[in-house]
């Protein structure tokens, strides 16, 4: 398909491995790939202004249209002129379809063939979304790049169920292509098919039967072990077109980057790092730390020495471990900004490995982190 509005440029691929570094060219500016997304749920990025997302050198960022569609709802950010202008974020966006919350909500949902009845947790008002409606929300919200709307299996999952998970998601993907008409959008498939390799397969081949701009792996990182989430990762990518753009969703610790860039991922996305400071934890290339340990209470280093966010500039462990303790917001803030661009340098670093034909030096050196 031809689109005068995306289009991903393969610059280099990994001789040893299905690493690779890209561009995906997009209506609000070029990506460079492998990438890793902060999200902004309700339309920001926890703990971070735009300015703060700017110094992380965010390229691109996540919001949820089934939140958006509760409060403010996306009519009222349809009459703002969109996300962009709503946000005032004039890079990439792309929104997540609300499939997830199909998952994570389980216990308020009721699924039927035509879509889902849902109870609001905060209120428990009932709405209703299926494909068409999800593609209206996310329609009205203009993203730069829309997800189809699917039933995510949980773990663990029964092969019956997970067969009907994935053959129903399969059915709404054709809806969805049916009821997206926006040019400048793009709409991605998921692949599903639950913790079973056949059914991986089959969903590979079947989402990549259309012809889209870009497409997922979902079903990932939802209680499974490790191992089984690399397998199912390392199986399911280059199973995919390699001439489009690959995003691996919901998946986010420098390890889980380093591993999915070798399986041949693209695009990441996490809430990890902004969560994770919230509770005074935060990256290095020694490991994850907490703010909280003793151990920092007389510390003069940065959070991280190879860091170059502005806590890591400005600010010195005992300072923000001092903060922390003392329940001030600037302590959340200052972690969220070192582990959004932890993640982002991370990523960053390694696509310059990719390019430069060391991304095996590269990983070998940071598989422990």
């Amino acid at each position: 398909m031809q689109n005068k509005y995306f289009s991903f440029e393969l610059l280099k691929e990994d001789k040893k491995t299905h690493a690779r570094a890209g561009i995906f060219h997009t209506p609000h500016g070029d990506i460079e790939t492998p990438i890793f997304m902060p999200v902004g749920t309700n339309s920001a990025v926890k703990m971070l202004t735009k300015h703060h997302l700017e110094e992380t050198k965010a390229q691109i960022i996540l919001s949820n249209s089934y939140h958006l569609f509760l409060r403010p709802g996306h009519k009222l950010i349809k009459e703002f002129g969109g996300l962009h202008k709503w946000m005032n974020w004039d890079k990439p966006i792309l929104t997540d379809s609300g499939g997830f919350q199909v998952f994570s909500l389980a216990h308020l949902n009721n699924i039927k063939e035509d879509g889902v009845k849902f109870k609001e947790p905060k209120t428990g008002d009932e709405y209703y979304i299926n494909p068409e409606i999800s593609m209206e929300i996310q329609q009205d919200l203009a993203p730069d790049i829309a997800m189809a709307f699917d039933q995510c299996a949980p773990y663990p999952c029964s092969y019956e169920d997970s067969v009907k998970a994935m053959e129903r998601t399969h059915r709404w993907l054709e809806r969805c292509f049916k009821a997206h008409t926006k040019e400048n959008q793009a709409l991605f498939p998921i692949v599903q098919g639950a913790f079973y390799d056949d059914l991986r397969k089959e969903s590979a081949n079947v989402i990549s039967s259309y012809d889209a701009i870009g497409y997922a792996i979902g079903g990932v990182s939802v209680g499974e072990p490790i191992e089984l989430k690399n397998h199912l990762v390392e199986l399911t990518a280059p199973l995919l077109p390699d001439n489009k753009p690959r995003y691996l969703m919901g998946v986010g610790t420098p390890i889980d980057l380093l591993n999915g860039v070798k399986f041949g991922v693209d695009m990441f996305d996490c809430v990890l790092p902004t969560r994770n400071a919230r509770h005074g934890s935060f990256f290095t290339y020694q490991g994850k730390k907490n703010i909280k340990n003793k151990q920092f209470e007389s510390d003069s280093s940065p959070l991280d020495e190879q860091c170059d966010c502005y806590a890591c500039k400005n600010h010195s462990k005992a300072y923000i471990r001092h903060l922390y303790r003392m329940g001030e917001a600037n302590a959340q803030i200052l972690l969220s900004i070192h582990n959004t661009r932890f993640l982002i340098k991370f990523i960053h670093d390694m696509r310059e490995s990719i390019l430069e034909d060391r991304f095996e030096e590269f990983y070998n050196k940071h598989r422990h982190i």
